[in-house]
């Protein structure tokens, strides 16, 4: 079962952050750093569907 993850990264100098369909945190973590591997990784939490409105993510990574 795949759940949405954001993703807070920090690239280039800039905090960023995206959403990942994945099993758990830690998962969603490493998707992340395979798609960005230059990118630090800041936080791994669920996606909040009202706090993620307000702040839309970069992008988002699906499940392959």
């Amino acid at each position: 079962m795949t759940q949405k993850f954001t993703v807070g990264l920090k690239l280039e100098g800039k905090a960023n952050h995206v959403v990942v369909e994945a099993e758990d945190a830690l998962v969603a973590a490493l998707k992340a750093k395979i798609v960005h591997p230059e990118a630090m990784i800041t936080y791994s939490r669920r996606s909040n569907q009202r706090g993620d409105k307000r702040n839309p993510p970069e992008e988002r990574i699906a499940h392959p």
